[in-house]
């Protein structure tokens, strides 16, 4: 299974995404137009302080039109690695720094249009937390819960974001043995 690249358009090129038109061909020789967003790599970051608190953020999604509870996470710059990604993230959203941080693994946001790559990483993180340092357009609350409340929000339905979602599956599978 393979699409052959006849023709790539750009038909909007911004600061966090990129959208092509293609035309490809199927194995078969049938051509077919594709729809793609080009986006760069992203982490999240489950956070779990020494008292056993997890960390989320909450802050409103104009994509969805509604708060969303999820991990920490960003955009890696150009060049940085997503270990430093999830490092700098961790501190700019939460104000704490990493004592441990654990790759879980990748996961593409939805690939049958965007290329999007994120890497899961769980921390473990230092006591202290100091100031947030948010990016000027964002507006998040930091939210700690135990595992077991966590737990409630996933059965309940409270957590929808696919990248918590699958750091907390790759958490649970990995990280507690």
């Amino acid at each position: 299974m393979h699409e052959r690249t006849l023709s790539s358009r750009t038909i909007y090129d911004g600061r966090i995404l990129r959208l092509e038109v293609q035309e490809v061909e199927l194995a078969d020789g049938t051509r077919a137009p594709r729809e793609l967003v080009r986006h760069a790599p992203a982490v999240a970051v489950l956070a779990r302080r020494a008292d056993g608190r997890f960390l989320f953020v909450r802050q409103y999604r104009k994509a969805v039109e509604q708060v969303v509870l999820e991990a920490v996470a960003g955009i890696c710059e150009p060049g940085e690695a997503p270990a430093a990604t999830a490092a700098r993230e961790l501190q700019e959203e939460t104000g704490c720094a990493a004592a441990r941080l654990v790759e879980l693994g990748t996961v593409f946001a939805t690939p049958g249009y965007v290329d999007e790559r994120i890497t899961l990483f769980y921390a473990e993180i230092a006591e202290a937390a100091g100031p947030m340092q948010c990016d000027a357009d964002e507006r998040l609350e930091v939210v700690a819960a135990p595992a077991a409340e966590v737990e409630g929000w996933l059965q309940n339905g409270v957590i929808q974001d696919a990248k918590t979602l699958a750091a907390w599956l790759l958490y649970e599978k990995k990280m507690k043995t």
